[in-house]
């Protein structure tokens, strides 16, 4: 693993460590020494560069959180777990009865503003000297800078924002919640300047491309019903023919599938350092993985886990009769105890039904400490399909080309069937609701159905308990309010 280990300015609001271990894995990781050092002595050669690089990146492990709790969060799936206690911030969110005093909120707050703090960290000092290659170092940070914003925007609203410096202690008391329009502007900046310098073709495994940070933009302009926009950088995403469709669904989610012509943004795990539960973010593994898996597992193909995130049989549902994504995405526990012959025990809210795309495998000999917390999926945080869908959207919602939407959700769905008999001539609002229904399928268990109700004004409709005009977003910590000292307050009725 390549390790970097920073001593850093922090702001306390935040509750950063002020010696934080950064890593990253798989292609994108190579064997360093550690680090203990201030600004004065780093940045001064292009492999101090590259080390600093590689912790922005290493924060987009910590997303493992932000993906299961999307999803519990939506109506596809219930909390699950042992009991009804086990991960209370989790239940609390399936319920809708979460409150500003909830642990794994704010574990999202602490970690996407931990990855922001470390790209501002970095280009606080992206001009100290030059060598080949920086800018487009600089783009990727930008990427990186603009996705934990993102993260933060999606989940809290309006947030602090900093992009000209580190946050410092007292930054707290001093700098305001930014709007959510100012939030998006900068997120929009910095996508467009990383497009500006970014490769197409990554240099290494698991670093982004302009691909990655078109496909970013149009997703952010689609959150803000910036319809021609959206469309407009989609498509160049589309034709630039470094993206395509793989022809079995099922290759995606499997370690040969992995950094495939379908990923434009993937997350990079690995499961050869191990972890445990005092420090979950320290995981080089894909935590969400193990908490996904079938409690007391023993069979073929899948290892065990803690039973969380339990698809609902309304969701399974969804499928129509023919889908093959439906055997991919859901397993089906009963059924596949009773034709392979394993055994599991069942957890708290049992549907009999597991996130199929994201169970723990069985793994190599290599992997270290505890196997439900370090498992080497990677996380599919933009594929091609999703590329194809927002496009689709972006052009029937937008009016722009209801012909072109028809040819997008096509694509998605001739793949999907394995025919063309269930291609999609429908024009206008129910043009709109066949897309709305072809990204829950496609993208179910992938985390992004909360997101995409509440972006399209639905969820009050269908997510049990959701109160329109408060869980929108999720409410500020309790302890960042605190802090702030009357500077930031709380999102409406929390």
């Amino acid at each position: 693993m390549k390790k970097i280990k920073y001593s850093i300015a922090i702001l306390g609001a935040f509750i950063l460590a002020t010696s934080v271990l950064f890593s990253c894995s798989d292609d994108f990781a190579q064997e360093a020494p550690k680090y203990s050092i201030d600004s004065e002595n780093f940045f001064n050669s292009e492999q101090d560069y590259y080390n600093g690089l590689v912790g922005v990146y290493d924060a987009l492990q910590y997303s493992y959180v932000n993906v299961i709790l999307g999803e519990i969060a939506s109506d596809n799936t219930l909390c699950g777990g042992e009991s009804a206690t086990d991960v209370v911030g989790w239940q609390q969110v399936d319920d809708m009865i979460h409150t500003p005093v909830n642990s794994n909120l704010h574990d999202i707050w602490n970690w996407m503003f931990a990855g922001v703090q470390r790209a501002n960290y970095f280009m606080e000092f992206k001009d100290k000297i030059d060598f080949d290659g920086r800018l487009s170092m600089i783009g990727e940070v930008q990427f990186l800078r603009a996705y934990y914003y993102f993260e933060l925007v999606k989940w809290f609203g309006p947030v602090p924002l900093k992009v000209d410096g580190r946050f410092e202690l007292g930054d707290e008391t001093s700098i305001p919640r930014s709007s959510v329009e100012e939030v998006y502007a900068q997120i929009e900046a910095d996508l467009l300047a990383a497009i500006d310098v970014l490769p197409d073709v990554p240099e290494q495994t698991g670093r982004v491309t302009r691909g990655a940070a078109r496909a970013l933009l149009g997703k952010v302009y689609l959150f803000q019903d910036k319809f021609t926009e959206a469309a407009n950088v989609l498509e160049q995403v589309i034709t630039s023919g470094n993206y395509s469709l793989v022809s079995d669904y099922d290759e995606i989610f499997e370690m040969a599938g992995e950094n495939g012509v379908e990923s434009v943004f993937e997350v990079q795990y690995t499961d050869v350092e191990g972890a445990g539960f005092e420090c979950l973010q320290c995981s080089e593994g894909n935590v969400a993985v193990g908490f996904s898996g079938v409690r007391g597992y023993d069979g073929p193909l899948f290892s065990s886990g803690f039973s969380f995130n339990v698809p609902t049989q309304e969701a399974v549902d969804q499928f129509e009769p023919g889908d093959l994504r439906k055997d991919v995405a859901i397993l089906d526990i009963e059924a596949w105890a009773e034709s392979e012959g394993a055994s599991y025990t069942t957890g708290f809210e049992h549907t009999g039904y597991f996130n199929r795309k994201y169970l723990p495998r069985k793994r190599s000999a290599d992997a270290q400490g505890d196997l439900n917390l370090t498992n080497p999926n990677n996380y599919r945080a933009i594929r091609y399909a999703d590329v194809l869908l927002m496009a689709a959207e972006a052009n029937n919602r937008g009016g722009i080309s209801d012909t072109k939407a028809q040819e997008y959700i096509s694509e998605v769905r001739r793949r999907a069937f394995g025919d063309t008999n269930h291609d999609v001539s429908l024009t206008g609002a129910a043009l709109t609701d066949a897309i709305y229904h072809e990204r829950r399928v496609e993208l179910m268990g992938e985390g992004h159905h909360f997101f995409d109700l509440v972006r399209t004004g639905r969820a009050a409709d269908e997510i049990e308990g959701f109160v329109a005009g408060k869980h929108e977003v999720f409410p500020i910590p309790l302890e960042e309010i605190q802090f702030s000292n009357g500077n930031w307050s709380q999102n409406p009725n929390y």
